[in-house]
């Protein structure tokens, strides 16, 4: 059997923080139990590290810690549950998704204000670009409320 990996070389090689893999490991995110040598002190594999590694994409994309620890109590189980295990990924899927879809709404806006801008400087007509008649909307706003 090998000496398996510390947990900071286990930290260093997912770049989660010892704190984080401790932190996981309280929270019943891994999917089994972290082994201990003859001090006690914990020992991991590179099984430990591939599943930390789809944790900490998991984490990337948004979804929830109570949401990893389903699906790894699911995967603790074993066989039987796959449809239930698809099921959350598809699910976080659908709002990865939805998350892109925004973020390029976001980033078609952002694009198009830097392209104005860009004109707008060009020609020399940038001052007070849109500040200058969101604020005099505002006032105007103000104006009529008060």
């Amino acid at each position: 059997m090998s000496a398996g990996l510390s947990i900071g070389q286990v930290a260093e090689r997912t770049e989660l923080s010892v704190h984080a893999l401790r932190f996981y490991e309280r929270e019943g995110i891994l999917v089994g139990p972290v082994r201990r040598d003859h001090n006690g002190r914990r020992v991991y594999h590179e099984s430990d590290v591939e599943w930390l590694t789809i944790c900490t994409w998991f984490r990337v994309s948004g979804m929830s810690l109570p949401t990893i620890r389903r699906y790894a109590e699911l995967v603790r189980q074993g066989v039987g549950n796959e449809k239930n295990r698809l099921a959350i990924l598809r699910e976080h899927e659908e709002r990865v998704i939805g998350q892109i879809r925004a973020l390029s709404e976001s980033l078609d806006t952002i694009k198009y204000l830097a392209s104005a801008y860009e004109s707008r400087i060009a020609d020399g007509s940038a001052t007070g670009l849109w500040t200058t008649s969101f604020g005099a909307a505002q006032t105007a706003q103000t104006d009529q409320t008060t």
